[in-house]
């Protein structure tokens, strides 16, 4: 089998993208429950320390002695934490010949889990039909999956985590240290430049208002993605994330009746508007803003 023909190079990112969509879920659900771990394990040591004694962690904690990582304990259902059978967990077909329910406890399983595989892998065969069998396919592929993830864990917690952010910011510049996307100067800048932009936005809006309108981690997605793009496809970016932000929030107040002071995440546009600039971003650039 030849990945250097397109149709094989396709099908085979195609299901690349489900399997990893099956992991992204994990990290999805996982990640952010680590996380809050780690914080409070943190926050009883420093107390521990203060007051000379132990305190114990809070009661909605699950106790700290049972492991917990991206790849184990296996999956289990929410509902009855029966462990997921691996023929049961083979993306979007378990899904549809469980119809949508566990096997032991028969509750509704989240409609997101065959959304997130089918999003990763229509992606990431989008992905080898435009760039591929060169090494710009596997970082892009990369590149999507973190998104992928982040905006996924966004819109659950409105947290996005350094773990991913970071190393993603350093991955691009050292992706485009050969030019892959974009020159390793105009990454550098559009690393600075993403970050500086948002967080000029933040203490603005803070001064005039007394209020915090984002998060630091929208500064480092937005740093990330100018180092994967260069700093050219930053205006394309913001401009398209703040569109869509404005007019889905607009629609949440008015629709839904969500309330003014309710807020929502941004990060989720930063990622959609960064798959946007990577696919179609330069012609964006040169079609409606006249920037080569």
């Amino acid at each position: 089998m030849a990945l250097n023909d397109p149709a094989t190079l396709i099908a085979v990112c195609t299901l690349l993208g489900l399997m990893i969509g099956s992991f992204l879920n994990v990290v999805i659900h996982r990640l952010p429950i680590m996380m809050e771990r780690d914080w409070r394990a943190q926050c009883a040591e420093y107390a521990a320390d203060a007051t000379g004694g132990a305190v114990p962690p809070a009661p909605t904690l699950e106790p700290l002695s049972s492991p917990l990582s991206l790849v184990s304990p296996r999956s289990r259902c929410p509902h009855c934490s029966r462990p997921v059978q691996a023929l049961e967990n083979i993306p979007i077909l378990s899904y549809l010949l469980l119809k949508g329910r566990c096997k032991g406890c028969g509750k509704s399983i989240s409609p997101r889990y065959p959304l997130v595989e089918a999003l990763t892998g229509l992606l990431f065969g989008y992905v080898a039909w435009r760039y591929g069998a060169t090494f710009a396919t596997v970082a892009a592929l990369c590149f999507v999956a973190a998104l992928i993830a982040l905006t996924f864990i966004d819109l659950d917690t409105q947290l996005l985590p350094d773990d991913i952010t970071l190393p993603l910011l350093w991955a691009g510049l050292l992706i485009n240290v050969g030019n892959t996307f974009t020159t390793l100067t105009d990454a550098v800048i559009g690393a600075a430049a993403g970050y500086l932009v948002l967080w000029s936005v933040y203490w603005l809006f803070k001064l005039v208002t007394g209020k915090e309108g984002m998060g630091y981690g929208d500064f480092k997605l937005l740093a990330a993605i100018g180092a994967w793009l260069g700093w050219q496809l930053l205006p394309v970016v913001i401009l398209l994330s703040s569109l869509v932000g404005a007019v889905v929030g607009i629609a949440l107040i008015v629709l839904a009746r969500h309330g003014r002071n309710v807020p929502i995440p941004f990060g989720p546009y930063l990622a959609a508007a960064g798959l946007i600039a990577l696919f179609w971003g330069k012609h964006l650039n040169q079609t409606y803003l006249g920037v080569v």
